[in-house]
């Protein structure tokens, strides 16, 4: 049974419904007017550069409509793909909006992949024109290819996105049901998979999301530091902000001493990562009060343990008084929520964080459902599980074993109409009734949390029979400062009889200092990253210890969400 409109967080939508925008939710550009109607003034993309620059709501609706106006007068009408890549930025902002303002569909692509790369994903959907960075601008501007137009997203570079505009003009918009937005997953290089989501997907799931509950308000500040372009920062952050008023800071670059500056002077409240990203922060937290000395350090981890005690049994949060003084040096005092996902969090960070005084939760989605589709609600978490179904997410588990352990399937109005032009891999990521298959494994408990243990293709099965799940593995290693990667997998010991045991791949933190701030020698290094094996493996279960460990002198290539890619080893 659905529950009312009036009493979730999208009630207010009632008001606009057959005036701003017809049918169950409005597309995008409607969302984002209704948006603007209600808070025109309020800060909406801000930078910093170093000094502060910032469009209101009315400024970025000006923007963009001045841009879907010159796309229309260039030709572009409803159903064109446009891409852009780029650095996240506000015209990267204004740049999505404008392409969807147009009637047409958004293709946004990962500024980290090689040109050929990038030409392959303009090909196979059929791109029109590019919204690019000042460091391939040049490439595409001379080499455009197929590209009617290459538009820069860098003031002083070719023709800059901000200096366009057109004649007034009667597009047509795209509908609820039409695709809004063209999203490559990683990996897909030679056939690259194409993730069709709707404007009823996104817009559908950004307020959907809200009801957990996952209260967001208009006077909130995000922090964009992950690349827009994946389907996580895309939607939890950007979309969200837009979706209630509230201001987004773009941040630089992933780099502690630059984002502890933006997250002070931005005076952020909603941060959004990946376990990596947390994981540094807390690690920095951690280092400054264990150099405070010994007795110190036990006792404000004691303090912490009552904190989150009381937090998590009286729902009453005395860490951000108790401990201010941490925060504010670390930069996190502005902060209300923190939140997860792209990833698995170690359950001892999740605690850590709680008990500071930080509501930190985590969720779980992929690319094909847009992608929220668990989250972990504040006043009821659970540190080693993903959270519960957000609102009209109708979730199984295929196949259970004797643990409840199954495939995660689901069906809700966030779920991808398909893969692009591929329907024979959209027809088999579906089952017969409809529900997509996740390739995330996991099980329920009784109160309907998700916890998951694994991807399906990454699952180890011993010679005793048991399966093996790495990345239940590779959380017990988060907290490790000596420990920059690991990835766990399984080793042929035998080719004859194929025995495979569970093996390992490490790369040192090769900033990684000793209590006398020496820095360790290789052999120093390899030493001390035996004992953390044999101290996790002293936690796991027999059939899940680690037998033979691997020491690397390179890192292992990553993902921009900071994720291991699995398939290059």
């Amino acid at each position: 049974m659905s529950v009312p409109y009036t009493e979730k967080p999208w009630a207010f939508l009632n008001d606009y419904r057959g005036k701003a925008f017809s049918g169950e939710w409005p597309a995008l550009p409607e969302m984002f007017k209704i948006t603007v109607s209600r808070y025109p003034q309020r800060s909406c993309f801000t930078v910093y550069e170093p000094d502060r620059v910032s469009l209101n709501y009315t400024e970025a609706l000006q923007r963009v409509e001045s841009l879907a106006r010159w796309l229309h007068s260039k030709g572009i009408r409803k159903g064109d793909c446009l891409a852009v890549t780029g650095k996240n930025s506000p015209e990267w902002a204004v740049a999505y909006l404008g392409i969807l303002f147009a009637g047409a569909i958004v293709v946004p692509i990962d500024y980290q992949l090689k040109t050929d790369e990038i030409d392959l994903l303009i090909k196979t959907a059929g791109v029109k024109i590019l919204f690019v960075d000042e460091e391939k601008h040049d490439r595409y501007a001379q080499s455009p290819g197929e590209l009617a137009e290459v538009i820069s997203l860098k003031k002083g570079i070719g023709t800059y996105i901000y200096n366009l505009d057109g004649p007034e003009a009667d597009i047509e918009q795209a509908a609820e049901t039409d695709i809004a937005a063209i999203l490559f997953t990683s990996g897909t290089m030679g056939n690259p998979k194409g993730v069709t989501l709707t404007h009823r997907n996104i817009v559908s799931d950004c307020y959907l999301a809200q009801g957990t509950p996952l209260l967001i308000y208009h006077t909130d500040v995000f922090y964009a530091i992950l690349p827009l372009h994946h389907s996580y920062t895309m939607l939890a952050v950007f979309i969200e902000t837009i979706a209630v008023g509230a201001e987004l800071v773009f941040g630089k670059r992933m780099v502690t001493s630059q984002m502890l500056k933006e997250l002070k002077e931005g005076k952020i409240t909603m941060l959004l990562g990946v376990p990596m990203l947390f994981n540094k922060v807390l690690t920095g937290v951690l280092r400054g009060i264990k150099g405070k000395g010994p007795i110190v350090y036990g006792l404000i981890s004691f303090l912490m343990g009552i904190s989150g005690l009381i937090k998590k049994v009286f729902k009453v949060n005395p860490g951000k008084k108790m401990f201010g003084f941490i925060l504010e040096k670390a930069s996190l005092t502005s902060i209300r929520i923190c939140i997860c996902g792209g990833g698995p969090l170690a359950p001892s960070v999740f605690k850590k964080y709680n008990q500071l005084g930080i509501d930190f939760v985590q969720g779980y989605g992929l690319t094909e459902t847009s992608p929220i589709i668990t989250i972990n609600p504040v006043e009821h978490y659970k540190e080693t599980s993903v959270g519960r179904p957000c609102s009209r997410v109708d979730m199984k588990i295929l196949n259970p074993d004797e643990r409840g352990v199954g495939e995660v399937t689901v069906n809700g109005p966030m779920v991808m109409k398909g893969y692009f032009n591929m329907p024979a891999e959209t027809a088999a990521a579906f089952t017969a009734d409809g529900y997509l298959k996740t390739g995330d494994l996991g099980y329920m408990d009784s109160e309907n949390y998700l916890y998951l243990t694994g991807r399906a293709k990454n699952m180890i099965v011993t010679e005793g029979g048991k399966n093996v799940y790495p990345e239940e593995i590779e959380n017990e290693f988060q907290l490790f400062e000596e420990i920059e990667q690991i990835l766990v997998r399984a080793f042929v010991l035998e080719k004859k009889s194929k025995n495979e045991i569970i093996e390992a791949l490490v790369f040192p933190n090769p900033e990684f200092k000793d209590q006398n701030g020496d820095t360790p020698s290789k052999e120093q290094m390899k030493d001390r990253i035996d004992k953390i094996i044999l101290e996790v493996n002293q936690r796991l279960l027999p059939y899940q210890r680690i037998e033979r460990t691997t020491v690397l002198d390179k890192p292992m290539e990553m993902t921009t969400t900071k994720k291991i890619k699995r398939s290059q080893l």
